[in-house]
């Protein structure tokens, strides 16, 4: 069986010491604002896309830029993480659908969401979440992880 990947990018917002994660209806589970990486976006303009459209949010990426040029070629802003989520396992353990996914983080300026896009999350959906409130609350682990990551990422880059 062929397994289908798509890119995606995720991107942990974070202000004031908190990240904003959303309760996915369907998964059951806190997630930060994130999506498919449409045809002809870099993963970057992605994830600033899918923050825009999920949360209201104008975000601003804590990454690093490659140094290396070229005639031709320069640096994008790298994902903090580069992660392999398998979305369709079957009872065989194969894998029929995965997600490559770009992990930002990015600070914003505000907490006030109010999401822009159409089928997103509501705004009662959505709340934001210190490392205590991560570290204490029932969340998947790699969410409470790179939450807490994001947070320092980007105290530090302050």
């Amino acid at each position: 069986m062929e397994t289908t990947r798509h890119f995606t990018a995720t991107t942990y917002v974070v202000h004031d010491g908190a990240t904003a994660l959303h309760e996915h209806t369907r998964l059951g589970i806190h997630l930060p604002p994130g999506g498919h990486v449409d045809r002809d976006e870099l993963p970057h303009e992605a994830a600033l896309r899918e923050v825009r459209e999920e949360t209201g949010l104008d975000a601003e990426l804590v990454a690093a830029e490659s140094d290396v040029t070229g005639p031709n070629t320069r640096g994008l802003p790298e994902p903090a993480h580069l992660l392999l989520h398998d979305i369709n396992v079957h009872p065989d353990g194969s894998v029929g659908h995965q997600h490559i996914d770009h992990l930002y983080f990015a600070q914003v300026d505000e907490r006030a969401i109010e999401p822009a896009g159409n089928d997103e999350a509501t705004v009662d959906e959505w709340d934001w979440y210190t490392p205590a409130a991560l570290r204490a609350g029932e969340f998947e682990p790699d969410v409470v992880e790179l939450g807490c990551e994001a947070i320092d990422a980007v105290r530090d880059a302050e």
